[in-house]
């Protein structure tokens, strides 16, 4: 017994028909873009944008006539306060240095300055080297490289991955041991 549906139904005047479909079914078909712009934070209940990576490199203080064994402590707060290299929502970065002196640096991860507060933590271990878990599960540092050779008058870039990842406060240690006094310039790129 086939159902039908009688002529004078709602169902007929929704536009229902007693008749089976078709091979198939006409579907509008639409691209529509989104763009996914963050999410609210559930702590503060602001919205939280999506970090994308820098498109250019972040200059540290330039550092002029640092002795030889002088150190030089990149970057410093801005003016306003606040902490320029800030990896929350970055894995990987980019670190440039530019010395007026050729021969070797040392460089070192360590913790920004004591000025400023680690996720509302203060005061924190200011000009500590980073320690994290890394591979064998035991503390070890981030990044110590005690003698690299520079190239006088250029950019000497390194790529930094994961090691210094979500880090907050974000600072380097450059000690010169070229021989000779140096000015040295710094960059940053920080990659998602």
């Amino acid at each position: 017994m086939v159902k039908t549906i009688t002529p004078f139904s709602t169902r007929a005047k929704e536009g229902a028909t007693d008749s089976p479909l078709g091979d198939f079914v006409n579907v509008d078909q639409a691209i529509v873009s989104t763009a996914d712009v963050g999410f609210y934070d559930s702590n503060t209940g602001k919205l939280t944008g999506v970090k994308s990576s820098d498109t250019s490199f972040i200059d540290g203080t330039p550092a002029p006539g640092i002795p030889n064994g002088g150190t030089v402590l990149t970057p410093s707060v801005n003016a306003d306060g606040t902490w320029p290299l800030d990896m929350t929502g970055y894995s990987d970065l980019i670190f440039a240095i530019k010395p007026s002196n050729g021969g070797n640096y040392a460089v070192s991860a360590i913790m920004g300055p004591d000025s400023n507060t680690f996720g509302g933590l203060s005061p924190v271990n200011a000009a500590a080297l980073l320690k994290g878990a890394i591979r064998r599960n035991d503390w070890d540092t981030a990044l110590v490289d005690s003698a690299d050779s520079m190239t006088v008058d250029v950019w000497n870039i390194f790529m930094i991955q994961a090691q210094v990842k979500g880090q907050k406060l974000l600072q380097f240690s450059v000690v010169n041991n070229s021989g000779g006094e140096s000015d040295i310039e710094t960059a940053f790129m920080r990659l998602v």
